[in-house]
Order: C-alpha cells, then sequence, then structure tokens
C-alpha cells in the first residue's frame, strides 16, 4: 500500500511529500526547503567551517586525511596521533594582557586588606593602582613576586575553586565578554575535528597549570591530565587531618621556551605529530614536533585582523612572533592569518 504521504530520503534528511500537484507557488517553497536541507547539512559535512576555503585550511584537512588513511604510506596509529595547543593566543585572546596576569592582580586587589605593606611596596603598588608600565619595568621578577603572593598558601582545592569563582564573572577589558568566551571559534572547530579522527589534544602552555586545568575540559574539551603548563611546587599535608596537596610560593618548573619540550616528554612521553602556536614561546615546541619521522605539521596563528581581534606580531611584548615569522617557510611551517583564514574569530554570543 503506498502511504498518503511518501517521503524523500537525501543525505541523510528526511523530508514528506505529496502526490497531489503542487501550484507555483508551493513548488517554489518546495524548492526553497530544498535548497536549505542541501546547504545545512553541506556546512555540517564540511570539516572546519569558520575556516576561509583557502590553503590554510586545505593544508589541515590534507595533513589529517594523510595520517588516518589506513594502510595509507603516511598512516599514523591513533595511540601516536599527539597534537599539543598553545593556550595564550592560540586557543584563546591574549591581549592586551595575559588572562592569568589579570587574575593575578584581581586577586592583589582581594587580599590588600591584610597585606598593608602592599599599599608602598612594589610590585604591588603599581598592580594595586593599574600602573602596568611599572609594573612591566619590574620584568619576570616583579611578575614571579605578584604569583607567589596569589597563587601560593593554599591547598589545590582551595585554588581550584577561586579560579573558576573568578572566570565565572571575568571578563575582557575591550569587548566585555567573559574571558571563556573569548576562544577562538576556529580553534574550538580544529579541536573536535582532531579527536574524530583519532587525536588526542593536550595544551602545552608557559601559563599556571592549576589556573587552566580548573575550566579547560569544559572550554575546550581538553580534560585536566592533558594540560602541561608552568607551575609552583607543592608539598603533600595533612591539615586538620584530612590529606592535602599545599601549593608552596616557589617555582617549580617554567613551561616556556625549550621548557616546552622538556615538558612535552614528561608529562607524555611522546613525541607529538602536530603543534599549535602563536609565538616564538612555541618556536622550540613546533621544531621539535616536526623534527621527527613522518607526516608532521607545524602551525602558527598570526594574529593580523585589528578589527576583529588584535594585530601584533615582531614588536608586542605580548605573544611577540618573529623568528617563527621569518623561519616558517624554510621550515615548512603553515602560517595561518586570521584576517584572511578565519571567516569568524570568536563564538556567537549566548
Amino acid at each position: 500500500m503506498t502511504p498518503k504521504y511518501p517521503c524523500f530520503v537525501h543525505f541523510g534528511v528526511t523530508l514528506p511529500t505529496t502526490n497531489r500537484k503542487l501550484s507555483s507557488p508551493m513548488r517554489t517553497r518546495h524548492s526553497v526547503a530544498w535548497a536549505l536541507v542541501f546547504l545545512l547539512h553541506a556546512a555540517a559535512q564540511t570539516p572546519l567551517p569558520s575556516w576561509g576555503e583557502g590553503p590554510s585550511r586545505k593544508a589541515i584537512v590534507h595533513f589529517v586525511e594523510e595520517v588516518t588513511r589506513d594502510n595509507g604510506p603516511q598512516f599514523v596509529p591513533p595511540a601516536e596521533r599527539i597534537a599539543v595547543f598553545d593556550n595564550d593566543g592560540t586557543l584563546w585572546c591574549e591581549q592586551p594582557m595575559y588572562v592569568q596576569l589579570a587574575f593575578a592582580l584581581d586577586r592583589v586587589k582581594a587580599l590588600a586588606p591584610g597585606h598593608p605593606e602592599w599599599k608602598t611596596k612594589a610590585p604591588f603598588h603599581a598592580a594595586l593602582t593599574g600602573d602596568l608600565k611599572a609594573l612591566a619595568s619590574g620584568g619576570e621578577h616583579a611578575l614571579i613576586e605578584l604569583v607567589m603572593a596569589t597563587h601560593a598558601g593554599m591547598t589545590t582545592e582551595e585554588f581550584n575553586i577561586v579560579v573558576k569563582d573568578w572566570m565565572a564573572t571575568a571578563r575582557h577589558p575591550k569587548t566585555g565578554r567573559l574571558y571563556t568566551e573569548m576562544v577562538y571559534q576556529p580553534m574550538l572547530e580544529l579541536l573536535t575535528y582532531l579527536r574524530e579522527h583519532g587525536f588526542k589534544p593536550y595544551i602545552v602552555s608557559g601559563g599556571g597549570i592549576e589556573f587552566m586545568r580548573p575550566w579547560s575540559e569544559r572550554v575546550y574539551g581538553i580534560p585536566p591530565e592533558q594540560v602541561i603548563g608552568s607551575s609552583i611546587k607543592t608539598k603533600y599535608e595533612l591539615l586538620g587531618g584530612k590529606p592535602s596537596i599545599v601549593r608552596l610560593p616557589e617555582l617549580n618548573f617554567i613551561d616556556d621556551k625549550s621548557g616546552k619540550p622538556v615538558g612535552i616528554q614528561q608529562y607524555i612521553g611522546r613525541r607529538p605529530i602536530a603543534a599549535f602556536g602563536n609565538s616564538d614561546g612555541d618556536f622550540q615546541m613546533l621544531e621539535w614536533t616536526t623534527s621527527g619521522s613522518g607526516a608532521r605539521l607545524g602551525v602558527l596563528v598570526h594574529h593580523d585582523d585589528a578589527v576583529r581581534e588584535f594585530a601584533y606580531d615582531r614588536h608586542s611584548s605580548i605573544g611577540r612572533l618573529d623568528r617563527g615569522l621569518d623561519e616558517a617557510p624554510k621550515r615548512n611551517w603553515l602560517v595561518v592569518s586570521m584576517k584572511e583564514d578565519w571567516n569568524q574569530i570568536f563564538p556567537i554570543s549566548k
């Protein structure tokens, strides 16, 4: 028996039809409906939809197809499909200051009532008054002193709560968005695309490991055990009879520049086959990754879109990209232009 309303099944989408002769307006609407179905389905099946149809997207897709093609000459077993990503400037916005620095400055203000001496003591005075130029003049030593004062002296569980609470309300000074909404939509798509093809993505960042772990899984889909970053020393203690890990005001490891390959070896134990960064701080990570045998992919995100984000590279104090730009061509690294290669920068606001 023929059903009253038979169906067409096309591209995995089912639409009811009718045996009755359609009027011209109805035929037009029917054609439009089919066109929309086709376009929506095509968009859903297109890898990396926020990436423009250019050489960058094609190179990434080609690499993934090559290393995942069974019995192909470049095939890589799933266990070896390790991809590493810098965080600041690669997965989310790092201008006009690193997000963790904004967190540290807010922590100084929150803790200041218990430290009246900070009103006149560097670098805390600069932090309290918002004098970023004076803070920067103190160099790395000043930043480390801020981190020690604001990130230590508590358990890892307490610090986790502090970070989560801050991330829930802290907003970017230019866009007014939550910092967790300042992530790059094309990179979120790339993470998903890689996972769908058997890759295991890791964050390898100069930022604090315990600062990123509380929210990395929710924002990026990367669990805390796949986050590598800089760290301070910790120790095991019984506090009130409760086993605890206490954060100490001493540096343990700086996961930046040449420290990144070291961190990768310590935490992962495999050389990645793909590495993504945006600054010269990621140079050694890309160098280590792409010097291995077989198919390799090194990618640098170039911040060249002053309208939709920020434009900076060789002369920036944050996310400086100089040597990487010079050496990328001869090392066959892909330089992704945010302006030319990305149709969209940030996720659509909810």
